[in-house]
């Protein structure tokens, strides 16, 4: 290696050798002999010249000192050694001689074309076969690079074969080498001549395995428009150093104003929140050092207003909390938000200024900054006070002091009055809707004030009920009518503005009751135009809002009497009213109320559930979405059982007989007879295909995906409800997991992702959720596979390939769910006690053996598909020690698998393995198992088998020659020998025609039959070619093919 850099012509001088050797020697102690040690090998480079010799064909100075190097370097490179200590620092000190300058005297050719040379011998060891001269090459190279000066000059052509030999090591099978390239590459990755180096990295990264190397190549990232997505995806790396690698190239390399809006949030939510300590630190230093200080000046309204605060909220709140926590910001004295409050003259107010206030207006990230600092100094108030009133002593005296002291500064903080806070929150909601997040709030703060005063609880109180009468805002279309503005369901169109106002309602009125019958008697006001027909849908939808903001709110109904509108009035004369109203808008907001009602009964009325059943079936998107939502909070509360007995009658449902065909009920057809369980109902949502999709308003949700979560959550708590037939979670579960690799699922972003956690959690939580999922997973994969159950698809081949494919996964899905390792609480008992057969891995393989030999004779192309899927799917499973009789039954069953799939070498290879498995596992191999155990076996697992254990089976020992048909003239051949061969016996014997006597003729018998053929009649070659071409026309192969090309 190296080699072609030296000069055959005249070995190296051994006293040259003996001194680099010495001084390389000497580095490998400690890095502090390393400055004098360069001194040393460059003058002994530098004494080296050409009249050293006399002979005038002898090789130039550094070549004779650049072949000594190298020879003395060789056993670096060539010796298997592991990444030690004192090789380290030889590999940095001739780094660092390769970089060396001569200095101010000149001399600097000579340490160019020493650097040359030691880059020509370092190529080829990059490239070498052998692992640790590789890594050495790449290893010196790296150094090298990364320490060069920038006024050295390398020729072109070598810097290209150097960079272009690092670019092939990024794909290097070792790791390490692969880090020492990137690194190598990293300098030239700005290089606008080199952008195939930055397409390399960006290329590798998100195929990389190894986090040391993803970690090198995000610090090699320089930053522009192709690189920020790509570091910012690497805070989401399962590696917590190349999480915080990826926060440290944003700190000192992507500046804030190059980033959007969504990708500063996108950092900080991910960071703030991140598990690792060291990560969240990191976060935390980019925040405040870079973001803070140097792009905002410290001003954190400033750096608020990078963050868009009215569309991300919560990451703004919390970047304020962890700024306030470590003590970053603090208002100073000077500021307050009394400032944006002064009187008439323009002064500042106090608590005794009786004139009308002068109001300025706050920006958005103005009222959050007041809001997030008062609350810290609120809750920090209330900590110290509790701790002084714990504790005794000087140390109480301290907490109490450190509460006075934020209190005070809350107080400094805060409007003056109470009549200065309404009259500043009022001012902002008069502005407009551009103020409306100001508001919202400002409507906070008042929590922290005190009302305990009666004039001050007098003004709080009818500042409250103006905001209960406060209508929806609206606005006219083209055509003059009006239209909502927000969610038309919460008050003021904004679930966080009715938040608000809840939270400052109850603060104004905390006394018991007191909030209800606020509440109640603003509903029965605006209530009196509904029951006279008299109001408009805007009124009705204001009505119904804040009956649902009072029932979000309270606890029971019975908090609810012998108030200004009793609980039955509530249902009878607004509720069931509102849900039969013309305007859907007012029908969707009253579902919503019937719902919240129907969760503060002890037992759900039959009005109500009545009222929600046909919601759910006979009404539009929207409205059968909050009508399912209901039905399904309604179910989880009160268990689905107490909900169809509130209709009073007996219901049917076809989720009781285990055996039943199930027909789901047609929602579309509206004669259908609605006499079904809710559960039936609900399941129709999910079995439809087509039934009322959901609308742009409604976009991320569907009724579909609705009842899909609420069955989720069904068989998450259905030990809570054991009532629910057996039958229902093996069949929900096969729908879901249907529903998760379907093709519409790819649209429910939302419900997908539900359903990932779903399942994740599912089958670790207990044994019998095992057991659903193994009865769960037959049925399933062969309604998922195309032409088992639905007869000869007439889909074309693509669409049947992706749904096989959709089917292998589901399988392969469910297998890892049984697979999974159940959660062990701390009071658990070990696994001494078996599980049950059909919760195991055992009993899933005989379900899918059972599945396997119930195709019998001649299969259709989709069921040898469909057989040799679940027979891959089999390979899987995990076979353990269990009951003998398991054992024996699975090897009869695998047995007959195995006949049936004989012309797959492959597969019946695998299930040959799996036999094999058995075979050791089975203790006593010369008992049989007896038809009696055999049937318990079933019994056990709910299968109904017809096993005759008493039948023999065989496995073949090779497989079978259909699956690679031979010529037919090697049949021929072989049909003549055959015959012939019976002629010597039986001269009047026809020539036979049966397949099994090709599957044990021989070769030498093959010999044979082409002796016989060439000696063979006309006739009976005519004979014999009819004989083959019909029984070529009744193969499995032939017809295999045939199906296949038909399908």
């Amino acid at each position: 290696m190296g080699e072609e850099s030296e000069t055959p012509s005249a070995p190296p001088d051994l006293h040259l050798l003996h001194k680099i050797a010495k001084i390389l020697n000497d580095t490998r102690t400690s890095y502090a002999t390393h400055n004098r040690k360069l001194k040393e090998l460059a003058s002994l480079r530098s004494k080296l010249s050409p009249s050293d010799s006399s002979d005038s064909s002898s090789p130039s100075s550094i070549r004779r000192f650049s072949s000594a190097f190298f020879k003395t370097l060789t056993p670096l490179f060539v010796a298997a050694q592991r990444r030690t200590a004192a090789a380290e620092r030889i590999v940095r000190f001739v780094a660092e001689f390769a970089c060396l300058r001569s200095g101010p005297d000149g001399g600097d050719s000579d340490c160019d074309e020493f650097l040359d040379e030691f880059l020509r011998f370092l190529i080829p060891g990059s490239v070498a076969a052998n692992r640790n001269a590789r890594f050495r090459a790449c290893h010196i190279i790296s150094e090298i690079i990364l320490r060069l000066p920038d006024d050295v000059e390398v020729e072109d052509e070598l810097w290209d074969d150097v960079i272009d030999c690092m670019m092939v090591r990024v794909r290097d099978k070792v790791p390490v080498i692969r880090t020492f390239a990137v690194r190598s590459l990293s300098r030239f990755v700005n290089d606008p001549d080199n952008t195939d180096i930055l397409d390399l990295l960006l290329e590798v990264l998100p195929l990389e395995q190894n986090p040391e190397v993803r970690k090198t190549i995000v610090l090699s990232l320089p930053p522009s428009n192709a690189t920020t997505q790509a570091i910012i995806d690497c805070t989401l790396d399962v590696n917590e150093s190349v999480r915080k690698a990826a926060y440290s190239v944003l700190a000192n390399k992507v500046p804030l104003q190059s980033l959007s809006i969504k990708l500063r949030t996108t950092i900080l939510q991910r960071g703030l929140a991140d598990r690792a300590v060291n990560v969240s630190k990191e976060c935390l230093k980019l925040m405040k050092d870079q973001w803070l200080s140097n792009c905002c000046q410290g001003d954190p309204i400033e750096f608020l207003k990078y963050l868009d605060v009215e569309t991300y909220e919560s990451v703004a709140e919390s970047a304020l909390e962890v700024l306030l926590s470590e003590g970053l910001i603090m208002p100073s004295d000077d500021k307050s938000i009394q400032q944006y409050i002064s009187s008439a003259d323009g002064e500042a107010r106090d608590e005794s200024t009786c004139s009308t206030p002068s109001i300025q207006l706050m920006e958005p990230e103005i009222a959050l900054y007041w809001r997030i600092i008062c609350r810290k100094l609120h809750k920090s108030a209330q900590a110290k006070g509790s701790d002084a009133a714990t504790a005794m002593g000087a140390e109480a005296a301290v907490y109490a002091a450190e509460a006075s002291d934020a209190n005070d500064l809350l107080e400094k903080i805060l409007p003056a009055s109470v009549s200065d806070y309404v009259a500043l929150v009022k001012a902002h909601i008069e502005a407009g809707p551009n103020h409306h997040f100001a508001s919202r709030q400002l409507l906070l703060l008042g929590t922290m004030l005190d009302f305990s005063d009666s004039m001050l609880h007098k003004t709080a109180s009818s500042f409250v009920q103006e905001l209960l009468h406060r209508p929806f805002e609206q606005e006219l279309d083209e055509d003059g009518n009006s239209i909502i503005i927000g969610d038309g369901i919460n008050l003021g169109g904004d679930k966080d503005w009715a938040d608000a106002v809840s939270k400052l309602a109850k603060k104004v009125h905390s006394a018991p009751g007191e909030y209800e019958q606020l509440i109640l008697v603003v509903v029965e006001e605006l209530a009196r135009p509904c029951r006279e027909r008299t109001a408009d849908f805007l009124q009705w939808m204001h009505m119904l809002s804040l009956t649902s903001l009072l029932l979000e709110n309270g606890e029971s109904l019975h908090s609810l009497r012998e108030k200004a509108v009793e609980p039955e009035e509530i249902l009878h004369a607004l509720l069931l009213p509102g849900a039969k109203h013309t305007h859907l808008d007012v029908q969707r907001i009253a579902i919503k109320c019937l719902g919240l009602f129907g969760l503060l009964e002890k037992k759900p009325s039959e009005e109500l559930v009545r009222q929600l059943r046909v919601a759910f079936c006979r009404s539009p998107p929207p409205i059968s979405i909050m009508a399912s939502k209901a039905l399904v909070d309604l179910g989880m509360w009160h268990s689905p059982t107490e909900v169809d007995k509130a209709m009073g009658q007996d219901l049917l449902s076809q989720f009781e007989d285990e055996n039943i065909d199930f027909v789901p009920v047609d929602l579309s057809n509206a004669e259908e007879d609605l006499n079904f369980k809710m559960l039936d109902l609900l399941y129709a949502g999910l079995e439809s295909e087509d039934w009322r999709a959901y609308t742009d308003s409604t976009e991320n949700e569907s009724v579909k995906a609705t009842v899909g979560e609420g069955f989720a959550k069904l068989l998450l708590l259905g030990e809570k409800f054991p009532n629910l037939p057996a039958s229902l979670y093996p069949f929900v579960l096969g729908k879901l997991i249907a529903l998760y690799f379907s093709e519409e699922s790819k649209e429910q972003l939302r419900f997908k992702q539900c359903l990932s956690v779903f399942f994740e959690h599912y089958a670790s939580l207990s044994e019998k959720h095992k057991g659903y999922v193994s009865k769960a997973f037959v049925p399933l994969i062969r309604s998922m596979w195309p032409g088992i159950d639905d007869g000869n698809s007439k889909n074309s081949s693509y669409v049947v390939s992706n749904q096989r494919k959709r089917a292998v996964q589901a399988s392969r899905f469910m297998v890892q769910m049984m697979q999974t390792p159940l959660y062990k609480s701390p009071d658990s008992l070990e696994e001494s006690i078996q599980a049950p057969l059909d919760r195991t891995e055992e009993g899933l393989a005989i379900r899918i053996a059972i599945e396997m030999v119930s195709f019998k004779a001649k299969k259709t192309a989709a069921e040898k598909a469909y057989v040799l899927a679940l027979c891959k799917t089999l390979v899987l499973l995990n076979l353990k020690s269990s009951e003998q009789n398991v054992i024996k039954l699975m090897k009869n069953l695998l047995s007959r698998v195995a006949d049936s799939v004989c012309s797959e070498k492959d597969l019946l290879k695998e299930v040959k393995l799996v036999l094999e498995h058995l075979k050791s596992l089975d203790a006593t191999p010369s008992e049989e198992l007896s038809q009696d155990e055999a049937k318990s076996i079933f019994e056990s697992l709910g299968v109904n088998y017809d096993l005759d254990i008493t039948e023999p089976v065989t496995v073949p020992q090779t497989p079978a020659p259909c699956s690679t048909r031979p010529a037919p003239s090697r049949r021929r051949v072989r049909r003549i020998e055959e015959s012939s061969d019976e002629e010597d016996e039986e001269e009047t014997s026809p020539p036979p025609s049966a397949p099994n006597t090709l599957m044990t003729r021989s070769h030498r018998a093959s010999k044979t039959a082409a002796l016989a053929k060439i000696m063979a009649s006309k006739v009976k070659k005519r004979d014999i070619d009819e004989v083959i071409e019909e029984e070529e026309g009744s193969s499995d192969v032939t017809a295999e093919d045939s199906d296949e090309s038909d399908e």
